[in-house]
This record gives structure tokens, sequence and C-alpha cells, in this order.
């Protein structure tokens, strides 16, 4: 008789081998499910819209796939969309959450609610001087790139010191994850050099001496 997989054995085989000398934590990284504001491409930032039905039907579905992997809590951007989605997704695996602010989305400034065509418009100079900036990227009035890395980095690092050797389902915001990508890719953080983060995928990291890595980019399509 064939011996079913477990799911430690499943997880395994998505992260590979764990150093015997090493306390390893990992995350599963996903976005929020879509919102109204996604659907109209309007720029969310740290404001909130409700997620659209289909979103909610999204959380579902990913909770029930997720389902099979042994996570042992779930982390969430303190955002209402992520907060959510978490809370949907939970209830097919009835972990403790908690909320960190520093998984916020970007904070967008004056661009916040507005679409992308309507800044390119409306200052075409200066979403063109943003997009060549790289990592100081910096929406008027909103926050850098730059920060939103070191905060995110700071909220993974600090749950690793809080829960050494757990597998940590995180949700947060697309911002977040490809700025995560983009650093521990070592990219510029430009055009010419970005790392493609599929929507609605999760994405593996790990963390081991303070240090974080790439465990596996685009890992599980979750809207299958």
């Amino acid at each position: 008789m064939l011996r079913q997989t477990s799911k430690a054995e499943k997880m395994d085989r998505i992260r590979g081998p764990i150093p015997a000398d090493k306390t390893v934590t990992r995350f599963g990284l996903i976005r929020h499910a879509e919102t109204i504001w996604n659907r109209e491409r309007r720029v969310q930032g740290q404001l909130d819209s409700p997620l659209t039905s289909e979103g909610e039907q999204q959380a579902d579905r990913w909770g029930r796939a997720l389902k099979s992997l042994p996570w042992t809590r779930v982390l969430a951007s303190d955002t209402g969309r992520a907060v959510t989605t978490a809370g949907i997704i939970n209830a097919h695996l009835n972990l403790s959450i908690e909320t960190d602010p520093r998984l916020r989305e970007l904070d967008w400034g004056r661009w916040t609610t507005k679409t992308i065509a309507q800044i390119r418009a409306e200052e075409p100079r200066e979403i063109e001087n943003q997009e060549s900036a790289g990592w100081e990227f910096t929406p008027p009035g909103g926050e850098p790139r730059r920060r939103q890395l070191d905060r995110s980095r700071e909220a993974l690092l600090g749950a690793t010191a809080r829960w050494p050797g757990d597998s940590i389902l995180v949700v947060t915001h697309d911002g977040v994850i490809k700025a995560l990508a983009q650093h521990l890719c070592g990219t510029g953080y430009t055009r010419a050099d970005s790392v493609r983060i599929k929507n609605y995928h999760l994405h593996w990291l790990s963390a081991a001496d303070g240090e974080l890595a790439l465990a596996g980019l685009n890992a599980m399509a979750l809207n299958t």
C-alpha cells in the first residue's frame, strides 16, 4: 500500500531541506483578496476599500487550499482588507491571528484614491521621475519605498524572534511582497531589473540567524 504524504513532507518539498544546526522560521506571504478599488485600478495605499464579493470568495477558496499546509499561526497587516482576508482564510485554519502595522502597504500620499491613469495625466513628469528612482521612490506626501522595506523586514524578523521555528501565514500587500523580493534578489527596483511577482500566489521566505532569505517566489497559485 502506498504511504500517504504528510503535511510536513509536503511543506519540505516546497521549502527545501532545513539545516540541522539552525532554527528556521518559515513565512508564506500572500496579498489580500480583491477589493473594490483593486477592481477600479485605484491606489489604496494605507486607506481601505471593502473586499468585492469575488474577493470574499477568493479568500474562502484560499483558506481551503492553504489548509493542506502545516501553519502554526497567521500574521496580517492591520489594514481592513488584510484583516478581513485573514479572517475568512482562518475560518478554515483555526489559528491564532495577530496584526502588525509594519506590514501595511506603502503610504502613497496625495496619490492615494487616484488611478494610475489619473496620476499619469495630472503629473506625468513627477510620476516618471519617481518610477525611475528605484528604492528612493516616494509619492508626494507619502512614504519612501525603502522605508516600507525596512519596516516589513523588521516585522518578519520580530516574528522570528517571537516564534522561532514556526510556519507563519502572512497576509499583507503587493508592495510589501515586491519590496522584500526585490531586496532579497539584490536588485535596484527599476523596470529593467524588476522581479516578477504573480498576483494571487503564495511566496515563501525563511529566516534564520537574524537573516531573511527567499525560499520560493510564485510557489503556489491561489486562484485555481
